[in-house]
């Protein structure tokens, strides 16, 4: 057995381990992060049938982006898993149908080897150019070529979708606080500080208290009213 095959060995279990993990881990967190690994692991395997373009699409646009907001959005959530555990043996039967369909159709077409009576003219045309360029060259010339006007299409519905994004999150609503960064710019400090004048006044000095009558004067009172 030679290395290739030993890397292919190696990326496969831990594949199909973190596949197993993600559907049977309790914390969603958990599944997140072997859901990572097995594309990390899956990406590896691009490699090794040198499409070096899938694997780096794989890294970078799931690993680095969809999968990290996965994450941060499973964190932020207050998920009661007691609330999605209720039902579970209900739909059991159906999910093991449809998981049993599934295994047969992967095992149908692994059996069958990938076989086809005409090979495709994409994969020809590739082939062809394989030993001038690498593969990801040869891809980007029939992607800017043959396939130019539906990349077009397809970069101008997601400038769209990004414009559409931010004008309505930037939206006016009278619910919303908004704050305005050129009146923050231009603030002065005389339109924030108010100058109040008030009479000095001695911290802590006790008020006086009212003086008591005299001696004398209550003597005098009591014998003018016998």
């Amino acid at each position: 057995m030679d290395v290739k095959t030993g890397f292919f060995y190696l990326f496969s279990v831990v594949l199909m381990f973190a596949a197993f993990r993600v559907v049977t881990a309790r914390n969603p967190v958990h599944a997140v992060l072997y859901l990572m690994l097995a594309f990390s692991q899956a990406s590896g395997l691009w490699l090794l049938l040198q499409a070096e373009f899938l694997a780096m699409t794989l890294v970078l646009v799931y690993l680095g982006a969809v999968m990290v907001l996965f994450l941060f959005v499973v964190m932020m959530l207050d998920i009661n898993l007691d609330t999605l555990r209720q039902g579970f043996w209900k739909h059991f039967p159906l999910a093991a149908s449809l998981g049993a369909l599934v295994a047969l159709e992967m095992a149908g077409v692994l059996m069958s080897g990938f076989r086809s009576s005409e090979a495709p003219k994409v994969a020809m045309a590739v082939g062809q150019l394989a030993p001038q360029i690498s593969n990801s060259k040869a891809l980007g010339i029939l992607l800017y070529t043959e396939y130019l006007m539906p990349i077009q299409v397809a970069a101008s519905i997601l400038l769209v979708a990004m414009i559409a994004a931010i004008a309505l999150t930037l939206r006016q609503r009278k619910d919303s606080k908004a704050i305005s960064a050129s009146e923050q710019v231009h603030v002065r400090a005389k339109d924030r500080l108010v100058v109040v004048k008030m009479d000095a006044v001695k911290v802590g000095e006790a008020p006086k208290a009212p003086e008591a009558p005299e001696a004398p004067a209550l003597a005098d009172a009591s014998k003018e009213t016998k």
